[in-house]
């Protein structure tokens, strides 16, 4: 998933050098990164840290992005003062790492941000963008929170269970076809059972050529054929936003 000793590490992931436009609060029990819409529309969006933790400067360019097209945006720290996974982490302990954070099991942590952006930044229509973990809390959600206007789950798939087809709410999902932590036989199952069982509106979009990643771990400049996919894949994460 990341390789941070490789000078261009395009095809696995980037960590961009970014301070950011929002500040840190405490929402409850836990800490979250804040940035406010230019234009106070009343619209928010809860963005989901990947597996490097919601300190991640591309997660918070990517809240940031949103943010400026009418967003109050939120990235809570899921993790809840647990460590982030480390680039230079020995992989072989990943399951275990994993085992002690579910990205099932966050719903006390989102309704203390669901109630703070209501309350607090007086938000009336609520969407949510995650990615790699946060694309399967993202997919957890929408089947849990009918209030969620929107979802968009970017390299993220629930495995091994029946469950998960029931959406509330329009949700776009975004796969990479070169993805080596999503093979396209899941991408396909997930697919045929949507068509077959899901009562709203989805999407489901996989960018040709592209790694696990692509949308907010790869630099623009690194590699200038990707950047198309890049733009298109952030236009369709803003578009389907906007128009729900």
């Amino acid at each position: 998933m990341a390789n941070e000793a490789h000078p261009c590490p395009c095809d696995i992931g980037h960590r961009i050098e970014y301070g950011g436009l929002g500040h840190e609060v405490q929402v409850e029990h836990i800490k979250a990164y804040l940035t406010k819409s230019p234009v106070d529309a009343g619209k928010a969006v809860v963005v989901i840290q990947d597996i490097f933790g919601w300190q991640l400067p591309n997660t918070r360019y990517m809240a940031d992005m949103i943010a400026g097209n009418g967003y109050t945006t939120i990235v809570p720290d899921f993790f809840v003062g647990q460590e982030p996974w480390h680039p230079s982490g020995d992989w072989s302990t990943f399951p275990e790492w994993l085992k002690t954070r579910n990205a099932r099991k966050i719903d006390k942590e989102f309704d203390a941000v669901l109630k703070y952006l209501k309350q607090q930044c007086q938000a009336k229509r609520i969407g949510v963008v995650g990615f790699c973990w946060g694309g399967i809390a993202v997919h957890h959600l929408m089947l849990k929170y009918p209030e969620l206007r929107a979802g968009v789950s970017v390299y993220g798939i629930i495995k091994d269970a029946e469950d998960v087809y029931g959406l509330k709410n329009p949700t776009l999902f975004i796969f990479a076809e070169n993805d080596a932590v999503i093979p396209l036989e899941q991408v396909s199952l997930l697919t045929q059972k949507l068509k077959e069982h899901c009562k709203v509106e989805y999407q489901i979009k996989t960018f040709s050529g592209q790694t696990h990643g692509f949308v907010h771990r790869k630099r623009e400049d690194c590699s200038p054929e990707d950047k198309p996919y890049i733009d298109e894949a952030r236009r369709n994460l803003l578009e389907w936003l906007n128009k729900k």
